[in-house]
């Protein structure tokens, strides 16, 4: 395979490409150094096809003929993550099943057509007759945090759109889940009755925040406790700005209960997300008992890309 870690510069890119959004960082190798770094929203979905390639050659051109100057090598590898990798993006990567090290994704990469020394990492499955999950991205932020806190050992929690929470042992990803808790969040709020008072941007309010917390523990279930931002706006004092904090209160602690039953003995999580989702989970980890050791998403991703890098061609 060419294009491996042995022979390529002191330097390489590396790209979390996801549905909405396009995020590279030129990284030293040795160190895991972030030199430069480049964000733009230009997602899957505003690009054909034929336009990946040009694209990326485009934001990260100059990086790579610097670094391949500077060292005299080729170009400086590129290693792609996230849905690039779907079926709607790029060029499909294999999602790998369970359980998952470093450097069985480093063995399955693919190289991105129409560019050279450009990799695509692969996703991880679960596929049983209980559970069937897919992940793209995350797989490397959880790799990430296992190298950046120096263990072999943790649970993973990465919020967002669709949260994962990512088990690993013995540094090999062994379980994870999906919650649609994001998703969920932004359907109820500006397209459902109980969510209708929270269309309007507003302050988050700690308080109608822990309100949902209580509520997402209600033995009905979330279906009724989401309904009670209704309920509670019309008979309870729920403010209407208050509202939307409420249901992120209902959909992140409904996704924090759940996992606090399947993981019952659990006690440190590592939360890889951005600073503003990580508040939200910190405070409804730490009432459901949680340790919480934060690490920030970008330096998951590039902490997991540098530790494929390293395995890639060995």
């Amino acid at each position: 395979m060419s294009g491996n870690s042995s022979d390529s510069p002191g330097r390489l890119i590396a790209i979390d490409w996801g549905t909405s959004n396009f995020r590279a960082f030129l990284v030293d190798r040795e160190s895991g150094e972030c030199l430069d770094s480049r964000r733009s929203e230009a997602g899957l979905r505003s690009l054909s096809s034929a336009e990946f390639p040009h694209y990326c050659a485009a934001q990260v051109g100059d990086w790579r003929e610097e670094g391949g100057a500077a060292s005299g090598a080729e170009s400086v590898p590129i290693y792609l993550a996230g849905m690039v990798g779907s079926k709607r993006g790029w060029s499909e990567a294999p999602q790998l099943d369970l359980p998952v090290s470093a450097a069985d994704l480093a063995a399955h990469v693919v190289p991105a057509p129409g560019l050279d020394n450009a990799w695509i990492v692969p996703g991880v499955k679960i596929v049983d007759a209980t559970h069937v999950d897919v992940m793209r991205g995350e797989e490397i932020q959880a790799f990430g945090a296992l190298s950046l806190c120096n263990t072999r050992e943790a649970l993973c929690c990465l919020p967002g759109t669709h949260s994962k929470w990512a088990r690993l042992a013995d540094a090999r990803l062994v379980d994870f889940t999906t919650a649609m808790t994001g998703e969920l969040y932004h359907a109820v709020r500006f397209h459902t009755l109980p969510g209708e008072p929270a269309r309007e941007s507003a302050e988050f309010d700690a308080a109608a925040f822990d309100q949902g917390l209580e509520a997402a523990g209600h033995p009905a279930g979330i279906l009724h406790a989401l309904f009670e931002a209704r309920s509670r706006h019309l008979y309870s004092g729920l403010a209407g700005e208050q509202v939307g904090s409420f249901l992120s209160g209902v959909t992140i602690g409904s996704e924090v209960l759940s996992q606090r039953r399947i993981h019952p003995q659990a006690g440190e999580v590592i939360l890889v997300g951005s600073t503003t989702l990580n508040q939200l989970y910190r405070r409804a980890m730490t009432a459901l008992d949680f340790e919480v050791r934060e690490i920030d998403s970008d330096q998951a991703t590039l902490a997991g890309l540098c530790a494929l890098a390293e395995r890639h061609g060995h």
